[in-house]
């Protein structure tokens, strides 16, 4: 919303039900043309027998409208549709996965072939938690952005829908959302091959020990495999690397706790040296080719977590949260302790803390 633009609300069109008003937002009219009055057509003229509404009828039975994807695929565009309505059979959208998909369909073929979702649970979707169909919309909808070209993609979704019509209107506000990511990310220009510069210098060679880089985005850990060989080795390493190009700082086991790493001592995963990449270079595997090269244009994660481009979202709302709350900054290990106060257990030992500003909890402060 802070970011682009919003209405306080959006009217609908009558009879305010699904299949007429997602007909409304795709013809850019309302009912008296595009004829879409019930979630399916109307049908059986037999004055003895009463009318049903039929919702599997080919689109063109149902919409009397142009769509906004009849027209992008008569302009030679690509279009796609996952769990829209009244589109049943449309001969203008080119790829689809339907509120009830097809075992045999080209994008659920795509999904059972990438084990998604199996040729039962698609024979039997319809009767299914309605959760985890939008999880498998969800998927669809990924799948369809991924592997292939598009100009227009309709997506909808049922679990909003669902819970109020099982619990009532505004249930959903007792429950909870945070909205969460792991990382940001950098834009990248060189890779470094810091392997290379070992295999360059001999350091796998014998009397040298083996020592090996693991490359991990942005930083990179370097390890020396032979005990024996580590105290006389670290210091030439660090000396090594520190004047690579690329390389900002080398870390040794001194300087680990201030970047909540584990050292040696403490765990088996922990390296003995750590590469830090100046902005613009990337740590990559490999042992051949150029110690450094130049990288096609994207980005990359991994970098030290103090880095602005590295600051992932934080976003709360819902049942126990304040509203209108802004923090300049949390941690992600405050994320669990906060959940435990929401849902009630005491969460101990642990190096984050429960983000009391957000919360209205009753006892807490």
């Amino acid at each position: 919303m802070a970011e682009g633009a919003y209405a306080d609300s959006m009217k609908p069109i009558n009879p305010t039900v699904t299949w007429p008003n997602h007909t409304a937002m795709v013809t850019g009219v309302n009912a008296i043309q595009h004829q879409v009055l019930f979630n399916g057509l109307l049908s059986g003229a037999d004055p003895h027998h009463p009318r049903k509404v039929e919702p599997w009828r080919p689109k063109e039975q149902m919409v009397r409208s142009p769509t906004v994807y009849d027209l992008a695929f008569q302009a030679g565009m690509i279009t796609a549709q996952v769990d829209w309505v009244a589109i049943y059979d449309a001969k203008t959208i080119t790829w689809q996965f339907a509120e009830r998909p097809d075992p045999e369909g080209k994008i659920e073929r795509e999904l059972i072939a990438a084990g998604e979702v199996s040729k039962e649970q698609l024979r039997s979707f319809a009767g299914q938690n309605s959760v985890w169909q939008d999880r498998i919309w969800a998927d669809a909808a990924v799948d369809i952005l991924e592997k292939h070209t598009l100009n227009l993609l309709l997506v909808h979704f049922l679990v909003l829908d669902s819970i109020n019509h099982k619990f009532g209107p505004g249930s959903a506000n007792q429950t909870t959302v945070i909205i969460v990511s792991d990382h940001g990310f950098r834009s990248v220009q060189k890779e470094i091959h810091s392997n290379v510069l070992l295999r360059q210098k001999g350091f796998a060679a014998p009397g040298k020990g083996s020592v090996w880089v693991i490359p991990d985005g942005g930083v990179a850990m370097v390890y020396v495999t032979d005990p024996g060989q580590r105290s006389t080795l670290l210091p030439e390493l660090r000396a090594l690397f520190q004047n690579l190009e690329g390389v900002d700082h080398v870390y040794d086991a001194s300087e680990f706790l201030s970047l909540g790493l584990p050292t040696r001592a403490q765990s088996d995963q922990a390296p003995d040296l750590l590469l830090s990449a100046k902005p613009g270079y990337l740590f990559e595997d490999g042992t051949a080719g150029d110690l450094v090269s130049p990288s096609r244009d994207r980005g990359a994660h991994g970098y030290l977590s103090d880095d602005l481009l590295m600051q992932p979202i934080f976003i709360a709302s819902g049942a126990g949260i304040k509203k209108g709350v802004q923090l300049p900054q949390v941690c992600n290990v405050d994320v669990a302790p906060t959940i435990a106060v929401l849902l009630g257990p005491d969460m101990k030992n642990t190096s984050g803390h429960a983000i009391l500003e957000i919360l209205e909890v009753p006892g807490v402060h």
